[in-house]
């Protein structure tokens, strides 16, 4: 590979030249090449040699159908110490030039091991000359920069992000502070230090391919999902888990392509190596996810067809954390789709009843869904710093609402704000009055709702707040409907009430978010996407 050259750039041509997005795995574990089970009274010699021509006779069968090779450093370095790595050497010096050779070596150290390690991977002759690696991210960027950065930055890499084995969810699929998986939170990483790779080369990080891409296995089409949508469409994922691990290979690519139809790369070893004709598995291989790639691109062609306006529209993107409560939102039966008839006289295609969030577990979800929603708000937080003293719940609904919250920000996030409500009539002992908990006079207040209808109670706490002497900097609350208060009038109750009480409204998720996982989620028809998206063509803002 020239040094003008990318690995991804290179990754992009051979696939573009043969359509194909199969990578053809090299393991040659030593029951494969001593099938009768005397591999271990093999000599290293006869071992290497063994390795050798089981390599070439797969890389001569498939080269007309593989847009890479992947060969597996251990099943080398199991051959011997002497000979092993040599072995390794030769069989990539067999690969046609043309075809990129990624080294799965899964190497994770820091500082100049990793350089060693880099070195040991890229170097020819020192090195076995690969063009890209694999590799684990879990010990940061200072351990992925030196195989991507400096010297090697025409090399690549795939950080180990949702791996194929059940054990894998032991710690990647934690849930973290801001409700993102931990391998959703390495995939977005991932694009961070890709780019940062790219603009310390002073290159532009939107014309250059990433430096970067992830491996997520096939055995889990959700987590390919999530990952696809943290890291972007740019970004490639290596998908190992078709054929022998089980994988269902148009679930995973249904999940993990990008709208054009590209962006896996799909691994398959064993499956290859153990046909009968290597060359005929090959070509079936490419053929089949060619056929879930069409499947893919036909589908995201036909929606935009259908809904421009849906599939454009950037304001769209569902955060993680709001998918999350979309999801559970209608598992609980807060949301529903259906044909409802709203107080306004209006017929909607869905409706959203807050007060059915019944359950310890539905509420502790829903503080952290506001959290996530105020902590990711440029209105109300700057510097990782909320602009906030004190929360306000409006009885009666603001009151659980208002203190989940508070807990979900301190626990999820480490931001200890006050928390008060009030009641509906002043208390006529004790120490009186209709407000409870933490004073707001000369502090800044939150006020945190389920929805804002006309904007009635959220304008009388506003007077309330004002007339203590607080002074009220936002509003938070569950859905926005973005709705025009009538047919007249082009703006919808949220935006009224921004505008006329000068303060930012902040929701969980929007109209238009609601359109997006409609269009992105498996389950629901286009029946309903169409009837969301022609509701808010009629009476949308």
């Amino acid at each position: 590979m020239s040094n003008s050259e990318s690995f991804f750039s290179k990754l992009e041509t051979r696939i573009a030249e043969i359509d194909s997005h199969l990578c053809v795995g090299l393991d040659p574990h030593i029951k494969e090449l001593f099938p009768a089970g005397d591999g271990d009274s093999k000599s290293e010699e006869e071992r290497c040699d063994a390795a050798f021509q089981f390599c070439k006779r797969i890389i001569d069968a498939t080269a007309p159908h593989a847009a890479a090779y992947k060969p597996n450093a251990a099943f080398f370095e199991a051959l011997g110490p002497n000979l092993g790595v040599t072995t390794l050497r030769k069989v990539i010096a067999e690969i046609p030039p043309q075809i990129p050779t990624l080294l799965d070596v899964k190497r994770g150290d820091i500082g100049s091991t990793a350089q060693a390690y880099a070195e040991a991977c890229y170097d020819d002759p020192n090195g076995v000359n690969a063009d890209g690696v694999t590799l684990s991210p879990l010990m940061g960027w200072d351990s992925v920069s030196p195989f991507i950065s400096g010297k090697y930055s025409n090399k690549g890499a795939f950080v180990l992000c949702k791996t194929s084995n059940p054990g894998s969810n032991d710690l990647l699929a934690l849930s973290l502070a801001d409700q993102q998986t931990l391998f959703e939170k390495i995939a977005g990483l991932a694009q961070t230090w890709s780019d940062k790779a790219i603009s310390d080369s002073q290159m532009d990080t939107s014309a250059e391919p990433p430096r970067l891409g992830l491996v997520v296995g096939a055995t889990d089409p959700d987590a390919l999902e999530k990952a696809r949508k943290a890291c972007g469409p740019k970004m490639w994922i290596l998908a190992p888990g078709v054929g022998a691990q089980g994988g269902d290979l148009d679930a995973a690519c249904r999940a993990g392509l990008n709208s054009e139809g590209t962006g896996m790369l799909i691994p398959v070893s064993r499956g290859i190596s153990r046909a009968d004709d290597p060359a005929s598995k090959a070509k079936e291989l490419k053929d089949g996810i060619n056929a879930a790639r069409k499947s893919v691109i036909e589908s995201s062609s036909s929606k935009k067809r259908k809904h421009p306006d849906t599939c454009t529209d950037s304001e769209q993107e569902v955060a993680p954390y709001q998918k999350a409560f979309l999801e559970f939102s209608l598992e609980q039966g807060v949301l529903k789709f259906g044909s409802f008839v709203l107080k306004s006289g209006r017929t909607s295609p869905y409706f959203f009843n807050a007060g059915l969030f019944a359950s310890g577990a539905s509420l502790f979800k829903l503080g952290r869904a506001y959290a996530a929603s105020i902590m990711s708000s440029k209105e109300l937080v700057t510097d990782g710093n909320v602009n906030f003293d004190v929360i306000f719940g409006p009885a009666y609904k603001g009151i659980s609402l208002g203190a989940v919250v508070c807990a979900a920000l301190y626990n999820d996030f480490g931001i200890d704000v006050g928390f008060a409500y009030d009641r509906k009539e002043a208390k006529d002992h004790g120490e009186g009055g209709k407000l409870v908990g933490a004073s707001m006079k000369d502090k800044r207040v939150l006020i945190v709702d389920d929805v804002i209808t006309a904007g009635t109670a959220i304008r009388q706490s506003h007077e309330m707040l004002i007339n203590i002497g607080a002074k009220p900097v936002g509003v938070s609350i569950a859905l926005d409907r973005a709705e025009k208060r009538s047919l007249e009038d082009p703006i919808s109750s949220i935006q009224a009430v921004a505008r006329d009480l000068e303060i930012p409204v902040v929701s969980i998720v929007s109209l238009p978010q609601l359109q997006g996982f409609l269009r992105d989620s498996p389950n629901y028809s286009d029946e309903v996407l169409e009837q969301v998206t022609s509701y808010r063509s009629k009476y949308g803002v």
